[in-house]
């Protein structure tokens, strides 16, 4: 007889199973497993680099922020409770981690290398247009408040829901509504031109 398909998953089913995972994942690091510690890593390397990036702007001081938050997290992950969602536990630690270097960051400014003077690459028609609109929604977030910025950051990039980004960014769930809203309000003035230009 011939196993037959299961059903797709309820997204909760799939988010708790997901949730149970990355607990049992915890309970091995705490126990020194480095290998279960090294598999969250991966699994939330990109999204911490990214909520970085969003404090600090800077890609260089972001990954060094990043990776500042792994650290502290694994120092502290005894702290865990592995009822609540790990991913905003973790990323709240790189939030306060890029916020903390912002402040102690020297006001020395490095300009990034082109990317256009590496090899290889997308046709120079596309990558100029792809930087270009980069570097507008760069500046465009840039003009946002810090808080702002992530929580658009968070919720329009990354997916996570507004009560997620609330225990993200410690503030209450209609707060990280508010600053979504307004952020994407914002957004839609600085971009306006956009499409006339381009």
């Amino acid at each position: 007889m011939a196993d037959l398909p299961l059903p797709p998953q309820p997204a909760r089913q799939v988010a708790r199973i997901a949730q149970q995972d990355e607990a049992d994942l915890v309970a091995r690091a705490v126990a020194g497993e480095r290998a279960a510690f090294g598999t969250l890593v991966e699994r939330y390397a990109g999204v911490a680099r990214r909520v970085a990036r969003a404090v600090l702007g800077n890609p260089e001081d972001a990954d060094d922020a990043a990776q500042d938050a792994m650290l502290s997290a694994l120092v502290k992950l005894e702290q865990y409770d592995a009822r609540r969602p790990f991913g905003p536990w973790l990323l709240r630690i790189v939030a306060n981690a890029a916020t903390d270097r912002r402040r102690r960051r020297s006001v020395r400014r490095v300009e990034p290398l082109d990317v256009g003077l590496t090899a290889g690459g997308a046709r120079p028609d596309t990558t100029t247009e792809r930087r270009a609109l980069n570097e507008r929604l760069r500046q465009a977030l840039a003009e946002l408040p810090e808080r702002r910025r992530m929580a658009v950051v968070l919720f329009d990039v990354e997916g996570y829901s507004h009560g997620e980004i609330a225990l993200i960014l410690g503030i209450p769930e209609g707060t990280v509504r508010s600053e979504v809203f307004h952020a994407r309000r914002r957004l839609r003035v600085l971009l306006a031109d956009w499409k006339e230009e381009g």
